[in-house]
């Protein structure tokens, strides 16, 4: 029996995200919203390990009224709980304050053997969030995670480092960051989307969770976002006249060559 705790971030579909030309400021009224594509793995890789050996797994998320479409779709996809960390009070809040409100709601549900979540979240691409909760919890971490598996007390897993892989174990329980490569999330069935659509989804706020002002949002973070803005891109609009493709790809090399592309 294992018990495991998801952590997972609603995004805008960066699909879909457009740039003001006059502000240069990203646009992101009205865009829909999702589970970041690496937490969506990680509650695949959680679900998995309960179908092997048993126990419940329940996801966790801060956000607002609209995370609960991402909670509901992680109960689909086989969650057992749900909780919604929500509160004014959580607005402007960094990886810090973040990680600070993930362990305190950690702390409250009490029982978990493993803790995952993605490597990063695509939106902000920190990477940070899952080694500070394990600070914070005083728990051991292993990050990009590909394969795991659990064996006699301990998560045994496989770590990609770009140049090579890394085999690895530690004791229960730990924190576990996943990358993309580790699975293919599952789409729900119509049916596992209609029992989720009934399951309550628990909703605490700063109070409940024993934290002061101090600790949370912008009053409780380490970094200050002062804007966002896309950098303005302008093509060089260059023409390859050629009379044969073999000269107009020998002429582009030498273009490419020329810019720094290629070398």
């Amino acid at each position: 029996m294992v018990n495991v705790i998801v952590l997972i971030k609603d995004i805008v579909d960066l699909t879909e995200i457009k740039v003001d030309p006059r502000t240069q400021r990203p646009i992101l009224a009205g865009l829909p919203r999702k589970i970041s594509d690496v937490d969506k793995r990680a509650v695949e890789a959680a679900v998995q390990l309960k179908e092997k050996h048993g126990g419940k797994v329940a996801v966790l998320s801060l956000g607002d009224d609209k995370t609960r479409t991402a909670l509901r779709e992680a109960l689909a996809m086989g969650c057992d709980e749900a909780y919604l960390l929500k509160d004014p009070a959580f607005e402007g809040s960094d990886t810090l304050a973040t990680s600070r409100i993930l362990a305190a709601a950690i702390r409250k549900i009490g029982e978990y053997d493993l803790i995952l979540c993605g490597e990063m979240t695509l939106d902000s691409l920190s990477a940070q969030v899952g080694p500070r909760v394990a600070e914070l919890l005083g728990l051991p971490q292993l990050t990009y995670v590909r394969s795991l598996d659990l064996k006699e007390g301990r998560v045994v897993a496989e770590r990609d480092l770009e140049e090579e892989d890394e085999v690895v174990e530690a004791p229960m329980p730990a924190v576990v960051t996943v990358v993309r490569e580790i699975n293919e999330p599952r789409i729900p069935s119509l049916m596992s989307i209609m029992r989720a659509s009934r399951k309550k989804i628990e909703e605490w706020d700063r109070e409940a969770l024993g934290l002061s002002e101090g600790e949370v949002g912008s009053a409780g973070s380490a970094v200050e976002i002062l804007e966002v803005r896309a950098p303005k891109m302008e093509r060089k609009k260059m023409i390859i006249e050629a009379e044969t493709p073999e000269e107009a790809a020998e002429r582009l090399v030498e273009k490419l060559m020329e810019e720094g592309v290629l070398r």
